[in-house]
C-alpha cells in the first residue's frame, strides 16, 4: 500500500528559489514578478495514493510558463485571481477569481499567465486513477477531461468538499486504505465535475459479458484480500472483463456497484474487529475504521448503524 508522503512546506521572498521549488513539485516553468526583491510565498503539500493536495499563498504577482505537468491539475482559488490563463494551442485567454474552481491544463500541453497575490489550492492526481474508475470512450486511449471549467456550480461545490477531505485523509500516514479509497473518490468526483471520455453506457458485449460468472469471479476477487488498495479496472481483469460489463453486471444481479459491494465487504471487516477488540489495549472506533479503508469517523457511524442497527462504540465496548 502506498503511504502518504510527510507534509512538505515551502516559504521564501526569494523569486529564485519559487522557482526552483514549483519546477521541482510541479513541471519545469519560468516564472516572473514585477517585484524582484522581494516576493513571498508560502507553499504546502502533502500526496499519497498517486494525489497531493497543496495550499498555495503568493504575495505578489507571478507570471508563469509551465512545461507539461503529467498530471490531472485542479485549482481553487479562495482569494486573489488567475488572469490570462492559456493552454498551448488555445487561442482565448480566461480569468478565474474567489470561489472558482479549474483545471489547469491537459497533462501533455504546456500552460501559462499571470497569478495576482492569490491564496489557492492545487490537487493533482494521477490521469491513469480515472481509467481506474471509469472506462473510455475510446478503448485505445486513457479518459480525458474536455473542458476547464465544471460542469455546474453544484458539480464544483461538491468536487471543493471532497478536496478539503481528502486534505484530511492524506494527513494521516497510519491510514493507506483510506487514502487510496479517497484517492478513487477524487477521481470519480472529477469525472462527474468536468466533461470527459468517459463512456458510462454498457456496449453489446459488455451486456453479453454480465451474466452471474462474472459476478462470481468478482466477488471472490474481492473477498480474498479486502484489505489491499482496488480499483475497478482490477476487479474487471479478475473477473476478465471490461470495467463497463462488471458495473453491468453487479447492478443486474446484486443492485449494487462494485465498490459499494467492496465497502459493504470492509464494514463488515470492521464489525468483525469492533466484536474482537479490546478497548483495554487502546483499539479504538476511529483506527479499526482506518484500517478498513473509512477515514471519515462520522460517516462510518452513520453506515455502521443503518447496517447493524447500533453505533459502532456500542459494538466496540459491548
Amino acid at each position: 500500500m502506498t503511504r502518504p508522503d510527510e507534509l512538505v512546506v515551502f516559504e521564501s521572498d526569494q523569486l529564485g528559489a519559487t522557482e526552483e521549488f514549483l519546477s521541482t513539485h510541479y513541471a519545469p516553468m519560468r516564472i516572473g514578478s514585477g517585484n524582484r526583491d522581494r516576493s513571498p510565498a508560502r507553499i504546502s503539500r502533502v500526496t499519497g495514493g498517486g494525489v497531493s493536495v497543496d495550499r498555495l499563498e503568493l504575495g505578489f504577482t507571478m507570471s508563469y510558463d509551465a512545461a507539461p505537468l503529467g498530471t490531472i491539475c485542479l485549482c481553487d482559488i479562495e482569494a486573489g485571481s488567475v488572469d490570462d490563463h492559456q493552454v498551448d494551442g488555445d487561442r482565448s485567454a480566461e480569468s478565474y477569481g474567489p470561489g472558482e474552481v479549474f483545471s489547469f491544463a491537459p497533462p501533455d500541453r504546456p500552460y501559462r499567465g499571470r497569478i495576482n497575490h492569490a491564496r489557492y489550492g492545487i490537487t493533482m492526481l494521477d490521469p491513469a486513477l480515472l481509467g481506474q474508475v471509469a472506462a473510455p470512450l475510446d478503448d485505445h486511449g486513457p479518459v480525458r477531461l474536455l473542458d476547464h471549467h465544471p460542469v455546474t456550480p453544484a458539480a464544483a461545490a461538491r468536487l471543493r468538499r471532497v478536496i478539503d477531505h481528502l486534505d484530511d485523509v492524506l494527513g494521516d500516514p497510519g491510514a493507506p486504505l483510506a487514502v487510496a479509497a479517497a484517492a478513487q473518490y477524487l477521481a470519480a468526483t472529477v469525472l462527474h465535475t468536468f466533461p470527459n471520455t468517459a463512456l458510462a453506457a454498457p456496449t453489446a458485449t459488455d451486456r453479453h459479458d454480465a451474466h452471474p460468472d462474472t459476478v462470481r469471479r468478482a466477488v471472490a476477487f474481492i473477498e480474498t484480500d479486502p484489505a489491499r488498495e482496488m480499483t475497478l479496472a482490477e476487479m474487471a481483469a479478475a473477473a476478465h472483463v471490461t470495467p463497463r460489463a462488471l458495473q453491468y453486471a453487479f447492478a443486474r444481479h446484486l443492485q449494487t456497484t462494485p465498490m459499494a459491494y467492496l465497502r459493504r465487504v470492509r464494514l463488515d471487516a470492521a464489525h468483525h474487529d469492533l466484536q474482537a477488540a479490546d478497548p483495554r489495549d487502546g483499539d479504538t472506533v476511529t483506527t479499526i475504521a482506518a484500517r478498513w479503508g473509512f477515514a471519515h469517523p462520522g460517516r462510518f457511524a452513520v453506515a455502521y448503524r443503518d447496517a447493524y442497527g447500533r453505533s459502532p462504540s456500542h459494538t466496540l465496548h459491548g
